[in-house]
């Protein structure tokens, strides 16, 4: 079992930390939905969700996870039998795209792996497309289970050169809060996200934004359901609209908090340069531990393609699920599992792990993970290259 004193640190990709200043916020008894401080607060609410996510159009709460949030976007985007092209990068891109199969969406997968997508072969398919079926591609910014980071500009370039009309929808799930993201200016129609990750709040709240477009396209998709339907909650007639129904409380005041944190104090700019600046100094640990052949290393190898939220890593011969087990057991610091690496009942499932650095992180968070890394690879004796830790720390400074 973990210490059984100090802080235990949960750095897995989500959940994530929450800030004491969110937990507070959220601590309360409920509020009057009917009228009140709620319903400003709410308006504020969207007001800075548009802001984090660069979009002047809507808007959406759904009380759900992640997924509740693919679900909320494939209702309000297709009807059955419609077309998609699924691009997919890891195991939550290809998640997104068999939960449209199984609402009766006709996918046609383009799978990249674990690399990132290119945007020439996905502009080829649509090409391919000559009845211009395909109503919508799916793509993950950054997958949370292979870390991959697409260029999701680059992919809205590509659609837009071969002139097809399909809209472009993101799972920014990983990303948002953590990765730059600009919905307007890449060309995004549907984005979809959730409160567990970069947003620091407990799982619950699925966001949603859609463009003009996207949003007259729901009002023809016949997978809408009351609940799930987009069109009253971004055009409530009353303040239970927003929801579908009661309003999550306790999440808007933590949402509202986080998001004073986020657009208001910090400012996306440098909450973004943060990110980075986190991520690339666990990078530079990995090149160290990496450097003398001993076969750790990063999954993703162009540090272009690499999300600023997750890291996911291999150390062979078992040695991630050696080195995950140690951490926890005896320096109180959970990593995240590998996902689509290995299947649990292959000896290659020990292989794979990965870091969250999302949200409520900071220099001496992701040092201290790095540094109980280190020790557990030398009371371990699993092999490892020199100078992680002053590589990480030169990162973190700027220093080349």
């Amino acid at each position: 079992m973990p210490p059984i004193t100090g802080r235990t640190y949960l750095a897995i990709p989500g959940p994530s930390v929450i800030p004491d200043r969110v937990l507070n916020a959220m601590h309360r008894v409920s509020p009057n939905i009917y009228e009140g401080e709620i319903i400003g607060m709410t308006e504020t609410i969207f007001t800075r969700l548009k802001q984090l996510a660069g979009t002047r159009h809507h808007a959406a709460i759904y009380i759900a996870n992640g997924h509740g949030g693919w679900e909320a976007a494939l209702t309000n985007m297709f009807s059955r039998g419609d077309r998609a092209l699924g691009v997919t990068t890891g195991v939550f891109g290809m998640g997104w795209a068999s939960a449209a199969q199984r609402m009766g969406v006709a996918v046609e997968l383009l799978d990249f792996g674990r690399q990132a997508a290119d945007p020439e072969r996905i502009a080829a398919a649509l090409k391919a497309d000559t009845d211009k079926a395909i109503r919508y591609v799916l793509v993950t910014h950054v997958d949370t289970a292979s870390s991959v980071k697409n260029d999701i500009a680059a992919i809205r370039r590509a659609m837009d050169s071969v002139g097809h009309p399909a809209l472009l929808a993101v799972d920014a799930i990983a990303s948002l809060g953590c990765d730059p993201l600009h919905m307007d200016d890449w060309g995004i129609d549907v984005l979809v996200g959730a409160s567990q990750k970069g947003m620091m709040l407990p799982p619950g709240l699925a966001l949603l934004w859609f463009s003009d477009k996207a949003l007259a396209r729901a009002g023809e998709a016949d997978l809408a359901t009351p609940y799930w339907s987009i069109g009253p909650r971004v055009r409530p007639d009353a303040y239970w609209q927003y929801f579908g129904g009661t309003p999550p409380t306790q999440h808007l005041y933590g949402l509202h908090e986080a998001l004073t944190m986020i657009v208001e104090e910090e400012g996306l700019e440098a909450l973004w340069a943060r990110h980075g600046r986190l991520a690339r100094s666990i990078w530079a640990a990995f090149d160290a531990w990496g450097a003398d052949g001993s076969g750790i290393a990063l999954n993703v190898r162009d540090p272009a393609a690499r999300g600023h939220s997750v890291t996911a890593a291999t150390f062979p011969n078992g040695g991630a699920g050696r080195l995950r087990a140690w951490l926890e057991q005896e320096a109180g610091v959970t990593l995240g599992i590998g996902l689509g690496m290995a299947l649990p009942s292959e000896a290659a499932y020990g292989d794979y792990l990965r870091i969250g650095h999302m949200g409520h992180v900071n220099a001496h968070m992701v040092m201290g993970v790095l540094g109980t890394m280190e020790a557990g690879l030398t009371a371990l004796t699993i092999p490892h290259g020199k100078g992680a830790l002053e590589a990480a720390a030169k990162a973190l400074s700027g220093a080349s």
